[in-house]
């Protein structure tokens, strides 16, 4: 019987991984303090990832970390020590771009599987074979890859293969984009990103100082550089069946809401695909409407079913949408008594309705009937930011489940 296809999840920081696993993720991939490519994403101290591992692993799940920045001679320095340290600490696996590291790693630490990152730009079977023939494990795909191509490198090749399927698309190859170099001196290529591709931006003729033209641009301006989000959903089927082993979603930089809910919906896809459900179409959408609920730009199916045209850019905002907010997590329930301690996370009050969204359990709706302070006065709406409040709920929920309010 052939592996189950691994859901892979973005943590940015331990609370982040604990979500991602309690909701589905088979897998977390995470940066240490160095050699990562975002810089700004929280990231892990050494004792943080130690506590990551252990908490993964008690539940059967793998974390492997980013070491794929594109290294300069001083990156190196104190390189080794690193990586020994991860060793000690039982990562599952190590992700690299840079050759350099990929032989650094072999040789420090030749029994942690590496798997290489899309940020090599990996778009044939040829160079999947390459980096399978020095020892990769796993070859992440580059982005601009079609349906056919990805069958094409199956077809041809025999390591594990992991693509992205869900967030934010990068305008440039596989993320090899000096833009932020060039406008704020922080390098993208080195964890740093100032995501330059999400400005507004006109266009000025040499000779006509001060006298901007039109790019499809409105009362807002343009974002000629702004890509869509990546959304795969609708062909996780055919992407199992095209033997890609693990699918993986970005966002190592987003909010535990934004985990949870992602995580949720691709783990609940996977299980109907290979339960084989009859009501895949009615699933899907209820799928895309939990997703339409989590702070994203407009989807697009990426590379995926051929080169994307202008509609995979979105032109007159940089901006997210999304059409509910997370307002607060259940950090305890007492079944005894029916109440819930939800640390509130955004505006909460009496009479709303908010919907309690879990890990395994199904969501439900209610309306906010009874809540009280931390000394059981009662209230009618938490004024301060991540106060903790007692609520009273209609059914027993998990630890972690979350409250959010329909915003449409």
């Amino acid at each position: 019987m052939k592996t189950k296809t691994e859901l892979l999840a973005p943590a940015g920081n331990l609370e982040k991984l604990k979500i991602a696993i309690l909701y589905g993720a088979d897998a977390v991939y995470l940066g240490g303090k160095r050699f990562g490519l975002r810089s700004y994403g929280g990231n892990f101290s050494f004792k943080d990832m130690q506590t990551g591992v252990e908490f993964a692993h008690a539940r059967g799940r793998k974390v492997y970390v980013t070491v794929n920045i594109f290294a300069h001679n001083d990156d190196l320095i104190g390189l080794p020590e690193y990586l020994r340290q991860l060793d000690n600490l039982k990562v599952d696996g190590i992700l690299v771009s840079d050759l350099g590291v990929f032989s650094v790693v072999r040789q420090t630490v030749p029994n942690i599987p590496v798997h290489i990152s899309t940020q090599a730009n990996t778009t044939n079977w040829a160079a999947v074979r390459a980096w399978t023939d020095i020892g990769a494990a796993r070859v992440v795909l580059a982005r601009e890859l079609s349906r056919h191509e990805i069958k094409k490198i199956r077809d041809n090749c025999s390591v594990e293969l992991e693509m992205f399927v869900h967030g934010a698309m990068c305008i440039s190859y596989s993320g090899r984009c000096v833009m932020s170099n060039y406008m704020t001196g922080r390098d993208s290529n080195r964890g740093a990103c100032a995501q330059a591709c999400r400005w507004k931006y006109s266009l000025m003729e040499e000779k006509r100082p001060g006298e901007y033209f039109p790019i499809k641009e409105d009362a807002q301006g343009t974002y000629i550089f702004n890509s869509k989000d990546l959304c795969l959903l609708p062909y996780i089927g055919e992407i199992i069946e095209n033997g890609v082993n693990s699918l993986k979603i970005e966002g190592r930089m987003k909010s535990i809401y934004y985990v949870a809910g992602v995580i949720k919906v691709y783990r609940e896809a996977i299980d109907a695909y290979y339960n084989g459900v009859d009501n895949w179409a009615e699933l899907l959408v209820k799928w895309q409407i939990d997703l339409a609920k989590i702070s994203h730009r407009q989807y697009t199916s990426g590379f995926f079913l051929g080169k994307p045209d202008e509609e995979g850019q979105v032109y007159n905002s940089s901006k997210c949408t999304q059409t509910a907010d997370f307002v607060g997590l259940v950090r305890e329930y007492d079944a005894a008594t029916g109440y819930a301690v939800i640390e509130q996370r955004n505006n909460i009050k009496v009479g709303q309705k908010v919907e309690i969204f879990q890990p395994t359990k199904a969501s439900y709706y209610q309306v906010i009937e009874d809540m009280q302070d931390e000394c059981g006065n009662k209230i009618t709406a938490a004024p301060h930011p991540q106060q903790l409040i007692k609520m009273k709920l209609e059914n027993p929920v998990e630890r972690y489940a979350m409250l959010r309010r329909d915003v449409r």
